[in-house]
C-alpha cells in the first residue's frame, strides 16, 4: 500500500489538505516532515532525535503514529505499547491504531490481552459491535456469499481514483490524474483531486471520462462528489479559499468544506471551518439530512459521521454525532443510504483489514449493529466509498480499494448483484406485552436466542418501554425464549421458513404474563383470578359462561405449568348435607374433566373436591332466612394454587 496516502484514516487530511509550517513555532526535521505528511523522512528524523535523546513524548507518538503509516506495524505497535504503559498521550483513536497494529502482526494474543484489560473503557456498543463481527465472520454465512463478481473498471489512472457517485447514466469521482500540469499537489505527487464525470456502459464500465464542468472551477481540492435529485444539485467538498487564494487558520492549516452546486444555478457553502475539515457528504433526499464525516473534539475517535437537519440543503442544525453504534475509536467515512441501510467506512480494528465497507439497518430511533459486508467488497486493504442502486432486474454498485491488481494508488470498482450485499443476519424487534390487551410493556425482561442444542446465541434486555432488539448471524433455526421476575415463560422454536418471514416484518411482539396479575388472595389461600360463575340449581353441567371462566384458568396454566392446583367447589345450606357434598363433588370433576380436556395436564390437579355446605362464608347455616343474594355469597368454585410459597424459589 502506497504509504502517502489513506483515503478517510485520519491521514484523509493529507490527501485533501495541507498544514503549512508556523514561521514563529521552531520545529524539528521530523516535525516538518511530519505534518507535511512524508511519513519516511519522519520516521528517519525522529529516529535520528530518539538515538540522541531530544525526542519528547508528542514526538514520540508522531514516531508510532509514522511507523503506521508507512505499514511498520512491527514498531508501531512496540511504540504505542511503551506511549501505552507510560499513560501519557494515548487516546481512544491511537488505541485503534495499536489495535490494528498487533492484528497485522503475529502479535495477535497481545491484542485479546488488551481489549481484555481496556474493553470496560470502552463504549457498550463497540464492545457488543465487535463481539457480533466477529461471531458472523466466523459463522457459515460468511463463507456462503452472493453471487457477484467485482470488476476493476478500465479507465482508472494511475493515480488516486475514489469516492464513485451516481449522476443519472453518468458516474461521478474523485482522480488525482494530472489534468493542469502546473496545479500539482507535492505530498502526493500528483494533481490536486478533481470532480470528473463519466458515461456509465451496460457492462458496468466508464467511458468518456473529462473533467466535471457543473461545479465552479478551482486551482486546488475538488473531491467525493454527491447528486441529489431532489435537489438537482452536487454536494461536494473543497479547499478553504478566499480570493482565490488558499485560506490558513492560526496555526497554518488550509481544511476543506462542504459546498452546494446547483446544476445550471449558484454554488452555496454549507459548512466551514478554517481548523475543521468535513469529509464525504451526502444528502438523504427522503430525509432532509446531509451526513458528512469530520474530525470534532467530541468525536469517538478519529473522524466520526455526523448530520445537519436542513431546509432543500440550506444547514439548520448544529452537527449530530451518529452515536457510538455508528462511529469508533478509528475513523468512520463515507455515508450513504440506500433501501433503509446505512453504508460507511470505517477501520474499526475489528476489520478485515485497513477500511472496511460496513452496513447497518436504519431503525426508528437509530441503528441496528453495523455488519461488514465481507470478503470480496472488503479486502485486507482500504475499502471505502460504497455506493448502490436499483438497475434492471439486479444491483448496480461502485467503491473504491487499493487491494493489490489494481492501476494506481486507489481505484474504482463495480459489481452487478441481484440483492443487497452483505453477510446475512436475521433481527428479532419489539416489544415485551402482557397479553391482557390493555397495551401493557414489561421492562427489564430477559431474551434469549438459542440454537437447537440450547447453546445460548444472544440476550439482551427490554428497555423501559419494553422494547427489545437482538440480531444474530444468519441460522436455519432458533428458540426464542422470554422471562422476567415472576413472569411466564415464552418459548418458541422458529423454522426456516417462519424466519424468512419474520425477516420480512418490521416487530416481532412477545407476550409474557405476570403471575401476580392472574391470581388473587381469597379464602387465606392464593386462587386463580376468575369472575365468579354459577351452576344451575342442582346441577353439575357447565355453561359457556363458566366455560369462558374456565379459560382463565387454562391461560394461567399454560402460562405457568409447574403449578400445582386444588379445585374447590361449595355450596349454600339449602338442601341437604349430603346431597350438597355430591353435588358440589360432581361439579369439581366436571370442572376439572373440562380443563384436562382443555390441555391442562391431570398430574397438575392434584385434589377435585366438593365440600358442600361446610364452610358458609356468612350466617346463613342451616335453619336462617337469608335472601338470594347472602345465599348465592355461599355458592362457589375455586381454583387454589398449591405450591404459591415455592413457585418462584
Amino acid at each position: 500500500m502506497d504509504p502517502t496516502k489513506k483515503i478517510g484514516l485520519s491521514l484523509f487530511m493529507f490527501l485533501l489538505g495541507i498544514v503549512l509550517c508556523v514561521a514563529q513555532t521552531k520545529k524539528s526535521k521530523g516535525d516538518l516532515f511530519f505534518f507535511q505528511y512524508e511519513y519516511q523522512k519522519a520516521v528517519n528524523a525522529y529516529e535520528a532525535q530518539l538515538a540522541n535523546g531530544t525526542l519528547t513524548p508528542k514526538q514520540f507518538l508522531n514516531l508510532a503514529d509514522s511507523y503506521f503509516q508507512t505499514n511498520n506495524f512491527e514498531k508501531a505497535s512496540e511504540a504505542y505499547l511503551e506511549l501505552y504503559k507510560q499513560d501519557t498521550l494515548m487516546d481512544g483513536h491511537h488505541y485503534n491504531k495499536m489495535l490494528q497494529s498487533f492484528s497485522k502482526t503475529t502479535d495477535k494474543e497481545r491484542k485479546a490481552s488488551f481489549l481484555a484489560t481496556m474493553s470496560t473503557d470502552f463504549p457498550k456498543e463497540l464492545m457488543e459491535n465487535m463481539d457480533f463481527n466477529n461471531q458472523l465472520l466466523q459463522s457459515e454465512s460468511a463463507n456462503s456469499g452472493l453471487d457477484y463478481e467485482i470488476f476493476n473498471l478500465a479507465a482508472n489512472s494511475s493515480q488516486t481514483d475514489f469516492a464513485p457517485a451516481f449522476y443519472g447514466n453518468k458516474l461521478l469521482f474523485s482522480s488525482g490524474r494530472q489534468h493542469n500540469k502546473k496545479l500539482k499537489y507535492e505530498p502526493g505527487n500528483e494533481g490536486y483531486f478533481n470532480l470528473y464525470e463519466s458515461t456509465l456502459q451496460p457492462d458496468g464500465q466508464i467511458t468518456a471520462i473529462q473533467p466535471f464542468e457543473q461545479v465552479a472551477n478551482s486551482s486546488f481540492h475538488k473531491a467525493t462528489p454527491y447528486y441529489s435529485n431532489k435537489l438537482n444539485s452536487v454536494f461536494y467538498v473543497l479547499s478553504n479559499t478566499q480570493n482565490g487564494e488558499m485560506a490558513f487558520d492560526d496555526n497554518g492549516k488550509n481544511a476543506l468544506a462542504i459546498g452546494m452546486q446547483r446544476i445550471g444555478g449558484a454554488f452555496q457553502l454549507l459548512l466551514k471551518d478554517l481548523s475543521t475539515s468535513f469529509y464525504y457528504p451526502f444528502y438523504d433526499d427522503a430525509t432532509g439530512k446531509l451526513y458528512f464525516a469530520a474530525d470534532f473534539e467530541d468525536g469517538y475517535g478519529g473522524t466520526d459521521i455526523y448530520f445537519v437537519y436542513t431546509t432543500n440543503g440550506q444547514v439548520m442544525s448544529a452537527p449530530i454525532n451518529l452515536g457510538p453504534r455508528i462511529n469508533s475509536p478509528g475513523n468512520e467515512i463515507a455515508p450513504y443510504v440506500f433501501e433503509d441501510s446505512f453504508y460507511f467506512a470505517s477501520d474499526v480494528f475489528y476489520g478485515l483489514g485497513g477500511m472496511d465497507i460496513y452496513k447497518a439497518n436504519i431503525e426508528k430511533g437509530g441503528f441496528g449493529i453495523p455488519i461488514n459486508l465481507g470478503k470480496g467488497i472488503n479486502s485486507e486493504y482500504d475499502d471505502f466509498g460504497f455506493v448502490i442502486r436499483n438497475e434492471g432486474e439486479g444491483l448496480l454498485g461502485y467503491f473504491a480499494s487499493n487491494r493489490t491488481g489494481g492501476k494506481g494508488k486507489d481505484d474504482l470498482y463495480g459489481f452487478k448483484v441481484d440483492e443487497k450485499p452483505g453477510l446475512k443476519t436475521i433481527t428479532f424487534k419489539g416489544k415485551i406485552v402482557k397479553p391482557y390487551g390493555r397495551g401493557e410493556t414489561v421492562s427489564k425482561a430477559v431474551v434469549r436466542l438459542k440454537d437447537n442444542t440450547g447453546e445460548l446465541l444472544a440476550e439482551t434486555y427490554s428497555d423501559e418501554e419494553g422494547n427489545y432488539r437482538l440480531e444474530i448471524p444468519w441460522i436455519s433455526a432458533v428458540i426464542l425464549e422470554s422471562t422476567a421476575e415472576r413472569y411466564s415463560t415464552f418459548k418458541k422454536r422458529l423454522s426456516e421458513e417462519e424466519l424468512q418471514e419474520l425477516s420480512n416484518s418490521d416487530s416481532y411482539n412477545i407476550q409474557i404474563s405476570l403471575y401476580d396479575d392472574l391470581v388473587e388472595e381469597k379464602e387465606g389461600q392464593k386462587v386463580v383470578k376468575m369472575d365468579k360463575f354459577y351452576f344451575a340449581n342442582s346441577s353439575i353441567q357447565l355453561t359457556p359462561e363458566i366455560d369462558a371462566q374456565l379459560d382463565k384458568v387454562v391461560t394461567f396454566m399454560k402460562a405457568f405449568p409447574d403449578a400445582q392446583l386444588r379445585i374447590e367447589t361449595y355450596t349454600d345450606s339449602r338442601g341437604g348435607s349430603s346431597t350438597n357434598f355430591k353435588l358440589t363433588q360432581g361439579r369439581s370433576d366436571a370442572i376439572k374433566k373440562y380443563l384436562v380436556g382443555q390441555g391442562v395436564p391431570a398430574t397438575s390437579i392434584l385434589y377435585s373436591i366438593g365440600y358442600g355446605e361446610d364452610k358458609i362464608l356468612n350466617n346463613c347455616t342451616n335453619g336462617v332466612f337469608c335472601i338470594e343474594t347472602l345465599h348465592k355469597q355461599n355458592q362457589r368454585s375455586l381454583i387454589v394454587v398449591l405450591n404459591d410459597n415455592v413457585l418462584f424459589d
